[in-house]
């Protein structure tokens, strides 16, 4: 094993994180999954002391890794001064807990590390809601309390039976009881979403939902394409909660679009399942735009990833699901990198599959606008005459469509070509007949 070692003056919790290679992952280096790991691991503020990439051949039941090297990571607990250990992997209960007592120290896995920036970074009621049920689902099969300021809580006196069983079944019901309460409060969150996408439905501008690997660049993208101030930051899971904006798309035409919660390689289900309510918002968007960190080594491994996620959701019945890549950073890049994947953009966006940008320099950001409208303006052309004295009759197609012809006649009579879905050339209809006659 090989260890590099940290030093911070910052007098934060120090912990050591390592990364049990199993050798079957050929689509991402070791080192790369342990980068992530400790970008995790910072961005729940860890004083990462020492990082580690340990080989396991053969997996321990009760403690992962051999009896060898969790004598060699003690050493090396010892050695950093570690308060925690962060394991870049699921571990079971019995594991966490034999390696606590080996290494005496608190041990988080990925699934409760995720959890708990997941806990920190929630702020709407309904975020904080979905971070709890996941939380409460890990929990029940290790009667455990998340971890927080390496309090070690379990339920239980810790012997195995008498009154210490009597507390297990105690915790063990009163987390069924909280489950079934969140449980119930989502799905009023659910309720409340689906009568939203029906007033949306009934003023039909198009949705379009950003999704993409944790620090894509998915928020700065929302911010240069809707002038919003979304916090973006170059850390992972720096947002979670949906945001929505409208946009304005060439030629007048509005669109919905929403900033989602970021993805991330072996995203714990619990997670997954809690915010399915979130995630529906994508499978009913019109367009789903893929941002990727085309600067990112790991650019293919995590395209991989986001589309695993992206195959839980489901799709309504009838709707093709649509995707765009939008190759993000492009600023990172070197000159003959850049010009390579400028190139094979300029080849994919004629086709609708994919656009080069960069969300920070802005460049870009006009051939995607133009991209998207492409691809959701697929509704019925209508040709209407407008008296030169109705402004008002203009304004709405402009607001409500997306005119893509406009000629003035010799009498002044306005001769429009407009895209309306069926819905807004209904409500035109009933609102100007006089229009129409």
């Amino acid at each position: 094993m090989s260890s590099k070692l940290v030093d911070h003056s910052v007098p934060l919790i120090r912990a050591l994180v390592v990364h049990p290679d199993r050798g079957s992952d050929n689509s991402r280096h070791a080192i790369d999954r342990l980068e992530e790991a400790v970008g995790l691991a910072r961005a729940l503020d860890l004083d990462v002391r020492a990082e580690e990439i340990v080989r396991v051949r053969s997996i321990t039941p009760a403690t992962l890794f051999g009896s060898g090297k969790v004598e060699e990571l003690e050493a090396l607990v010892l050695a950093a001064e570690a308060e925690a250990v962060v394991v870049d992997d699921q571990l079971t209960p019995v594991q966490q807990r034999n390696l606590e007592k080996a290494w005496d120290v608190k041990v988080i896995d990925r699934t409760g590390l995720i959890l708990e920036i997941f806990g920190r970074r929630a702020r709407t009621k309904e975020g904080r809601l979905q971070v709890e049920l996941a939380r409460l689902d890990y929990e029940r099969s290790r009667l455990v309390r998340t971890w927080t300021h390496l309090e070690r809580q379990r339920g239980g006196t810790g012997s195995t039976g008498g009154p210490g069983e009597t507390q297990i079944e105690i915790d063990r019901r009163l987390i069924a009881d909280k489950i079934v309460k969140l449980k119930g409060e989502l799905e009023e969150v659910r309720r409340t979403r689906g009568l939203h996408r029906k007033a949306r439905k009934r003023v039909p501008f198009p949705a379009v939902a950003l999704v993409g690997y944790t620090n894509a660049g998915k928020s700065t993208l929302f911010n240069r394409m809707t002038g919003s101030e979304v916090f973006a930051k170059d850390l992972l899971f720096a947002t979670l909660d949906t945001t929505q904006r409208t946009i304005k798309l060439p030629q007048g035409r509005p669109a919905i679009i929403a900033d989602t919660v970021g993805f991330i390689s072996d995203l714990p289900h619990e997670l997954v399942e809690s915010f399915r309510a979130t995630l529906e918002e994508v499978g009913e968007a019109d367009l789903i735009l893929h941002v990727r960190d085309i600067a990112s080594p790991d650019t293919e491994a995590q395209r991989k990833d986001v589309e695993e996620v992206l195959n839980q959701i489901p799709t309504p019945e009838g709707r093709t699901r649509r995707i765009l890549e939008v190759w993000n950073k492009i600023d990172l890049l070197d000159d003959e990198a850049k010009e390579a994947i400028l190139g094979q953009s300029e080849r994919l966006a004629k086709e609708g599959k994919a656009v080069a940008v960069s969300a920070w320099t802005g460049e870009g950001i006009e051939t995607l606008r133009d991209v998207i409208a492409g691809l959701i303006d697929d509704d019925p052309e209508s040709v209407i005459l407008i008296p030169s004295s109705r402004g008002d009759v203009l304004a709405w197609l402009y607001e409500n469509g997306r005119v893509t012809d406009r000629h003035t006649e010799e009498d002044g009579t306005i001769r429009v070509t407009v895209r309306l879905h069926p819905a807004a050339l209904g409500r035109f209809e009933r609102s100007y007949p006089d229009i129409l006659s």
